[in-house]
């Protein structure tokens, strides 16, 4: 099964960005400490792991995903918004220790500005990983018809 180039070079970025995103989630853990939100910290830390090896996993299987070029492109940039919007804004609560939205790990009510984008981050990247979820969903459908309808 041959890639295209556009499929190949998206493949190659997530992996890519995948290792950056992790990177950064284990550089910030040595950051912990000096936080004004140390439980947030932590969060900021996972979710730099967590979506990197989202998005290193992801560059892995998307030859698998079989969609057009419009929705391919549609899908990657969503991934990649949703993976550092979560991280930045999980980042920015920590070091402020704003974040309304997330009261479990003691986010407190902040300046109107930082609440203002924590929440847009946290609003925008569940809608985008939850539509981008369904596309790649419905992409690894296809890719699993045509494996079938081929045997």
């Amino acid at each position: 099964m041959t890639q295209t180039k556009l499929q190949q070079s998206q493949s190659s970025k997530l992996i890519f960005f995948g290792v950056l995103l992790f990177l950064l989630g284990l550089l910030i853990a040595l950051f912990i400490p000096m936080m004004a939100n140390s439980r947030m910290g932590l969060s900021a830390h996972l979710e730099g792991v967590m979506n990197g090896m989202f998005l290193i996993i992801l560059g892995q299987i998307w030859h698998k995903i079989k969609l057009n070029e419009r929705w391919s492109s549609s899908v990657y940039w969503l991934m990649l918004y949703s993976a550092f919007a979560n991280f930045t804004a999980v980042t920015i609560s920590a070091i402020t220790g704003v974040g309304k939205m997330m009261p479990i790990a003691g986010g407190v009510e902040g300046s109107t500005l930082l609440e203002g984008l924590i929440s847009f981050l946290l609003i925008s990247l569940a809608l985008t990983i939850i539509l981008a979820l369904s596309i790649v969903l419905k992409g690894l459908y296809n890719h699993l018809n045509n494996s079938e309808q081929s045997v």
